[in-house]
């Protein structure tokens, strides 16, 4: 008796909630910011004091990335996943009853724990299902979710805030996250039995003792900086010291953020267009981040010093055009390297050392603002920090070929 063939593996259908997932994962992360111009006031928070909170998020997120990383290779990723996604879920609808910095600070510890595994958990996911040929445009979608993200959450979160209050906005968007279950456990039903386990041990220490490793974690850890500096201060300092409303804040934002979504969906495409005409993949992706991370400094340093609301939104369009080839060519450029094997330990490291930014950039950005009573001086210390990632995607970065782990 024939036996029946097994279901193959929905990769699209992964690859949609994988990035479905990153989505919901930038809007419950970056309410914080939408909320800010109004929570600042009701919980009476210094600009240090709320660099503070942005910041505790990175205190749990950055290192248990080192621990997660690990997790993916050696259980279910996708279970991981769905359990991270309820962590923060929670997390972000729990926000809608603080009342304090204390408990502020406790919930964004708890929203780190959870948000931890997205993106190790996604570059395991990509690098195990989607052939080296396609991997440009998975990462695309994922790189477009993570610009999508802060593009839903500020336009839905503004909307919400101003109709019913920031309280509100954080419980809908964090119960609104849940809703991400029933497709998934539905689609995990149909993977086969073997690609629900680890794929592998490997030995972690010639892992870590690898060029490539620290290298790319400088370059995110700059590519980072920029980004978490947009999404955690960008609506108040266009509120605060460019007297923008809330809703005109929303808007240019969103705009921004779209610009992003674009970019990485067409860096994706050209990227696999250009593999599959017999280009290099590693100088294709190291050519389109060292594009990015530098139109990402022009642009920020355009944004300190537009003297007109015209050219502010040309230099915001011109960050979100630069974030796109970055946020796709750092995962793919780790899934070369690592393989399916360790694609999870070393994104895990990546976004370790690349996320530390969070804690950083928020503290100094608080303190700058503090001190001086503007943000130029911060605009120009994310300036300095983009040119170090050229430098680094440039140069430092070895050849992007296969690590040899055995």
């Amino acid at each position: 008796m024939a036996t029946m063939a097994r279901p193959a593996v929905p990769i699209l259908s992964l690859v949609l909630l994988v990035a479905a997932a990153i989505l919901l994962n930038y809007v419950d992360r970056g309410t914080i910011a939408v909320a800010a111009p109004l929570m600042k006031g009701e919980l009476g928070l210094s600009a240090t004091g709320f660099g503070l909170a942005v910041s505790a998020f990175f205190w749990v997120y950055a290192p248990i990335q080192l621990a997660v990383g690990w997790l993916c290779d050696r259980f279910s990723v996708y279970r991981l996943l769905a359990a991270g996604l309820a962590v923060w879920a929670l997390s972000t609808a729990a926000m809608g009853f603080v009342g304090s910095l204390t408990g502020l600070v406790v919930l964004r510890l708890l929203l780190g724990l959870g948000e931890s595994i997205a993106f190790p958990g996604a570059s395991k996911i990509i690098c195990r299902h989607v052939p080296p040929a396609r991997r440009g445009i998975a990462n695309s979608a994922v790189a477009a979710a993570l610009a999508l993200g802060p593009a839903v959450g500020t336009l839905a979160g503004g909307v919400l805030m101003i109709n019913f209050g920031w309280r509100a906005m954080f419980m809908v968007c964090g119960l609104a996250t849940l809703l991400w279950f029933l497709p998934w456990l539905g689609l995990m039903r149909r993977l086969p039995p073997e690609h629900r386990h680890a794929s592998g041990q490997f030995p972690i220490g010639r892992l870590i003792g690898t060029r490539a490793i620290w290298t790319t974690s400088l370059s995110h850890f700059t590519a980072n900086y920029s980004l978490y500096f947009l999404l955690s201060w960008l609506p108040l300092y266009l509120v605060q010291q460019r007297g923008f409303s809330i809703a005109t804040m929303t808007l240019v934002a969103t705009v921004s953020y779209l610009a992003q979504a674009a970019s990485a969906v067409t860096t994706g495409w050209v990227c696999d267009r250009l593999i599959a005409g017999g280009g290099h993949e590693g100088r294709i992706f190291r050519t389109f981040s060292v594009i990015g991370i530098g139109l990402v400094g022009v642009a920020i340093l355009g944004i300190a010093l537009a003297n007109d609301t015209e050219a502010l939104v040309a230099f915001l369009i011109l960050a979100g055009i630069g974030c796109g080839p970055c946020s796709v060519t750092l995962y793919a450029v780790a899934q070369i390297f690592a393989g399916p094997r360790a694609a999870g330990t070393y994104v895990g490291v990546q976004n370790a050392c690349g996320n530390m930014a969070g804690i950083i950039a928020p503290i100094i950005t608080g303190m700058i603002v503090d001190r001086t009573g503007s943000f130029l001086n911060a605009f120009y210390v994310a300036t300095a920090v983009c040119g170090i990632g050229v430098v680094c995607w440039a140069v430092l970065v070895p050849k992007i070929a296969p690590l040899e782990l055995d």
